[in-house]
């Protein structure tokens, strides 16, 4: 894959605070690795404690400044400004995506596409975000204001960080909140890059502030910091227990999203062929490096076999190398998760695996790529069942009837997406209801993104929602103004 450090409009050893292009206070870097052959192609700030606090610091002048006093309709022309920029730059934001994390180059391109569409859709909502009046006493009028947290911080992962900086830090700015963001050791390229556009685009000092580093160094310093008014986190449930525990000293709201281990639920009535490419797709996207991956394919025993065979056909037929040759699945992040996938990959008996990919003979040897893997035969209490392995495995499971399979659909600790397939209308609206989880697609999976729909999860998939306007309201506080005037 060609080296496209040499190209980039900003310097990733440096921290974008208060509108400024700084080195960390201590100095130090982290190496940037090319997940599809291993090798060390640049390096990333190493932000420290002191670097958080100046980002917290300028937030907080921002908003008493020329960011805080912007009226919302303004707010909204410069988040579409910015998205018409992220989309002159998508060809150059994908090239950067698939080099840092590894995903495809199709896939890499569709996630700063997203980006850009976040941004058009906050900055169309900015002015549409009203209070209301409330019928009260005589001689009171009594009404509601939306107003932002304040300064609002943002912890993203590295599997989609120009999706989930969309949803999160685009919903933050859309209300007038000033952000800090935190990206992933391991993928910080775009967030720093997306920084670099907003800047470009107008946006003023201070308002979004982004200092890469150590989740136990500058995570730890922002999710503890006593200037934060709301936190934003997507990541492992562990960290996410981590952060909220943060956050609770200091008594402040935070909206997490965990993982998952979301389950598609084919009935004896459902499409096939309609079906089949979400079956798969939503399990091996990424790598199956996804929060709401479909990791679980629950199958009525009477079409089970047709079903596996089916999708084995597909498992067989995928194709894994690295991101520049834009196949169907590029590398894992890292070496570590490749280690901890193949563990659990090592689960399965010979028998259980109805199917593998093909890593492709060119495929560079240092590149962390695991073969996509269909395993069927395992029980439903199995740790390959339970676990989020978050890699490309997915695992089939047979149902004898509507209870069983939403026990099974319900039976692990998550709850975050699901998917339906079955065209009685009334078993739609029943499975809609008894499903445990933050959203649930009918006849699809995904439904192609949607920035609009409301994304969240129960149990430990988190609490909060982003995306659409829920994450408005999420990014606001409502206040509650009562007049007497006799």
């Amino acid at each position: 894959m060609p080296d496209l450090l040499p190209d980039l409009w900003f310097d990733p050893t440096k921290c974008f605070i208060a509108g400024q292009w700084i080195s960390p206070s201590g100095g130090g870097t982290l190496p940037l690795e090319n997940p599809s052959d291993g090798s060390v192609i640049g390096e990333i700030a190493r932000g420290t404690a002191a670097d958080i606090d100046a980002a917290v610091g300028a937030a907080r002048e921002a908003l008493s400044g020329e960011w805080g006093r912007m009226p919302a309709a303004e707010r909204g022309r410069l988040l579409a400004a910015i998205g018409r920029k992220v989309a002159e730059r998508v060809d150059d934001l994908a090239a950067i995506e698939a080099q840092d994390v590894g995903k495809p180059l199709k896939q890499a391109r569709a996630d700063a596409v997203a980006l850009a569409r976040y941004l058009e859709f906050y900055g169309g909502a900015a002015d549409k975000i009203h209070g209301e009046t409330i019928p009260y006493l005589d001689g009171y009028t009594v009404y509601t204001l939306r107003e932002p947290h304040g300064v609002t911080a943002h912890i993203i992962p590295w599997n989609y960080p120009m999706q989930i900086i969309g949803r999160s830090v685009g919903a933050a700015l859309t209300m007038g909140n000033a952000a800090v963001l935190k990206p992933a050791e391991e993928a910080c390229l775009t967030a720093l890059a997306f920084a670099a556009i907003a800047e470009e685009a107008g946006l003023p000092k201070g308002a979004l502030n982004v200092v890469p580093g150590l989740g136990e160094e500058a995570g730890a310093a922002l999710s503890g910091h006593a200037g934060i008014n709301h936190i934003s986190f997507t990541g492992s449930v562990g960290v996410g227990s981590l952060i909220q525990a943060s956050a609770a000293a200091n008594v402040v709201p935070v909206t997490l999203e965990l993982g998952g281990k979301s389950p598609q639920l084919f009935f004896e009535d459902a499409d096939l062929d309609k079906a089949l490419p979400f079956l798969v797709n939503a399990g091996i996207q990424n790598a199956g490096q996804t929060c709401s991956a479909s990791s679980r394919i629950l199958v009525h025993r009477s079409r089970f076999d047709e079903v596996r065979d089916a999708m084995a056909a597909r498992y067989a037929a995928l194709r894994v190398g690295p991101a520049a040759d834009d196949l169907d699945v590029g590398p894992l992040i890292s070496a570590g998760q490749k280690e901890i996938v193949e563990g659990f990959l090592g689960m399965a008996s010979a028998g259980e695996i109805a199917a593998r990919g093909e890593i492709v003979a060119d495929a560079p040897a240092g590149g962390h790529y695991v073969a996509p893997t269909l395993i069927a035969g395992v029980g439903a209490d199995h740790r390959l069942a339970q676990d989020e392995i978050f890699g490309p495995a997915q695992v089939m499971i047979p149902f004898a009837d509507e209870d069983e399979a939403v026990a099974i659909a319900n039976g692990t600790q998550y709850g975050l997406v699901a998917g339906v397939w079955t065209e009685n209308g009334g078993r739609q609206m029943r499975l809609a209801k008894a499903i445990h989880s933050g959203q649930v697609f009918i006849n699809n999976y995904g439904a192609g993104g949607g920035v609009e729909l409301p994304f969240g999860g129960v149990g430990k998939s988190g609490h909060g929602r982003e995306k659409g306007f829920e994450a408005l309201y999420g990014f606001s506080t409502l206040k509650t103004v009562a007049a007497h005037h006799g």
